[in-house]
Parts: structure tokens; sequence; C-alpha cells
């Protein structure tokens, strides 16, 4: 091999060495990005029964009782007053069917019972003087009995033209309007008891050494910005093996009419003892 080769040979190699420095250069000059943080990891581990570093546990608002109300009978709807948010008190009418057909098969039903009451009085008499055969009683008996069934019967059905409020509360969502037609078990409002909410929460398993029915706590809500006193009300009937937490359910000890359910914040433990 001539010089001049091995001088194309050691210049094609510098060539090589210098194309392989320049490209692993900007690796080797980019820096190391830390791990990034995971959003909401605080949050988790809260769902997950963890208390923050002062105690706290935290809680959600709920309602003891929410209802979907619908109608028994199929009816027009002549009222509705109540609309989404509206309060309510225990005993107002909250719907209002038109029944008047009802109201007639009900005169109806009632002047029939009454005449199949005169028919089994005059066949009583008859009776008396012989005059009428023992069927003849036994049948009329029978009748008057179907009649004051088929009045009763009639009440019953009149008294479901109007849905009342089981409770004190507010109308979460209409989905049904005036002139609109019922049907039966076709929801017609949601209504919330709003008169006795309860706080839910996770707490660890551990606590239940010390976190007994009737220990007092503290709660501060987030959207009033307020703290009410409560105490624990119940304690759930099992560990959760994986996360060993436990679910937790305490009462307000007075009336807030300005907390609703969904409303959140922290639950703080009187003489913890941990």
């Amino acid at each position: 091999m001539n010089r001049w080769c091995r001088a194309g040979l050691r210049s094609a190699a510098l060539m090589m060495v210098v194309h392989s420095a320049l490209a692993a250069a900007p690796q080797a000059a980019a820096p190391h990005s830390p791990a990034p943080a995971v959003p909401g990891a605080p949050a988790a581990a809260l769902a997950a029964g963890h208390p923050q570093d002062d105690g706290r546990i935290r809680i959600q608002l709920v309602a003891r009782d929410q209802v979907d109300l619908s109608s028994e009978i199929s009816a027009k709807i002549a009222s509705m007053p109540f609309r989404d948010g509206d309060a309510f008190r225990a005993g107002q009418t909250l719907v209002s069917l038109d029944c008047s057909l009802y109201a007639a098969q009900l005169r109806k039903a009632q002047a029939e019972a009454d005449a199949a009451v005169q028919l089994k009085r005059v066949d009583d008499r008859l009776s008396q003087l012989h005059s009428i055969g023992e069927i003849d009683v036994q049948q009329a008996d029978a009748k008057a009995k179907a009649s004051a069934a088929e009045v009763a019967y009639m009440q019953a059905t009149v008294r479901k033209c109007g849905i009342s409020a089981p409770f004190d509360g507010r109308v979460v969502k209409r989905s049904a309007a005036a002139q609109q037609f019922a049907e039966p078990g076709k929801p017609l409002l949601t209504i919330v008891d709003t008169s006795h909410l309860e706080l839910k929460m996770i707490v660890p398993s551990k606590w239940l050494a010390w976190l007994k029915p009737g220990h007092a706590l503290s709660v501060n809500v987030d959207e009033v910005g307020k703290t009410y006193p409560a105490t624990v009300a119940r304690i759930g009937a099992r560990v959760d093996p994986v996360t060993q937490t436990v679910d937790v359910t305490a009462a307000l000890s007075g009336r807030a009419p300005e907390l609703l359910p969904g409303m959140s914040g922290w639950a703080s433990f009187a003489d913890a003892g941990r």
C-alpha cells in the first residue's frame, strides 16, 4: 500500500471519529430532568383514609334521605309548584294530579254502595217475615260488602292524586311538568332531606382502638368557611383489607340550614388518643 493510500485511510478514520463525537455531544450535554411530580397524589392519599399531619381527615356531607317521587296512578299532572332548589316542609303537596275521572268513579261506587245497603235492609226485613229465602239474604249481604270494598278502593285511588312531602327538604330535580301525563313508577321529582345531613369519611383502621360511636369532633366546611360540632354516629361493619381503612359516619350536633349535600371539609377529633 503506497503512502497516498495510507494517508487517505487515516483521513477517513479521522472524519469518522469527528462525526461520532459530534453525534454524541448533544446527548451528553442534555441535563438530567427530574421525574415529574404526580398531581393529585395527596388527594389520592386522603381518599384512602390517610390523615393530614395535624390529624385531620377529609369528609363529605350527604343527605340521610334522597327520594325519587313518582305517581302510583296514571293521570295528567295538574300542578307542580316547586322547582329545582325550592325548599318545602313536610306535608306540603309537591305534585297534584287531575283525578276528575277517579272522583267520578268514587261517587258512582258510593251510590252503588248506598243502594246495596238499602237492599240488604229490605231483604233482612223480608227474611224476618219469611217472604224470601236465606239465599237472597246472603246475596244481598255479599253485594253490600263488595260495594263497600269498591268504595274503599276508589277512596284509596283518589288519595293518590296528591303527592305530599315526606320530610322537610329541597327539590333536587324536576323530571316532569304540569299538563304532562304521569305514568306509575316514572320519576316526577327528586327531593333531598336537608334537615338531617350526615358526614361520611374514611379513617385508618388503627383508629378503631380509640374511635367509638359518640366520639366528639369538629368539622370545618370548605364552602362556607365555618366549623360545626358533630359526633360519631356509626362505624363501618368491615375493614378494607387492602387499604386498612374503615367507613365512619358522623352527625351534626345542631341544625345548619346553610349546609347542603355534597359539601366537603375537614374533621378534627377531640382527644384523639393517638
